[in-house]
């Protein structure tokens, strides 16, 4: 029933279009965390819905190296990354999804969030803001593509 469902999803963190995505409680949620921000996003006991594409692109529209140390963003930085994790998803479904090889969706049709993707993918290609060579890491065994200028690790 009921209590069975809501018990089942009781772990999960927070929905990135529910009013609890905000800068302050993520703050909050975050200030301890020594772990890479990347990794903090991605995990569905915090933040629920971020995959790795969606995490790539909203750290790299808020300026955010997806290794800087979780604990150290600063209010600031956390209502940019609440806007741009937003934005990215809804401009995601908006588009029908990331299509990168053969899927298609349950009406037969492909994604096209794939052809507003700034970072991921895009190792070794110019950054479409500024020119530098995006660059890619592996965190947690998964590609991380970020802008080495417009993503300092401060």
């Amino acid at each position: 029933g009921k209590l069975a469902a809501y018990v089942h999803f009781q772990h999960l963190g927070i929905e990135p279009f529910s009013e609890q995505f905000a800068a302050e409680p993520l703050f909050q949620q975050a200030r301890n965390s020594v772990r890479p921000i990347k990794n903090h996003l991605m995990d569905a006991s915090k933040i629920v819905g971020v995959g790795n594409i969606y995490a790539n692109e909203a750290l790299f529209r808020a300026n955010i190296h997806p290794q800087k140390n979780t604990g150290k963003l600063t209010l600031d930085d956390w209502r940019r990354l609440a806007a741009t994790v937003r934005e990215t998803l809804e401009l995601a479904i908006a588009n029908g999804g990331t299509t990168l090889n053969d899927f298609y969706n349950s009406d037969g049709e492909m994604g096209y969030f794939q052809q507003h993707l700034k970072v991921y993918g895009r190792e070794g290609e110019a950054c479409e803001a500024c020119g530098a060579i995006i660059k890619r890491i592996v965190q947690v065994g998964r590609s991380s593509y970020f802008c080495p200028k417009c993503q300092k690790r401060r």
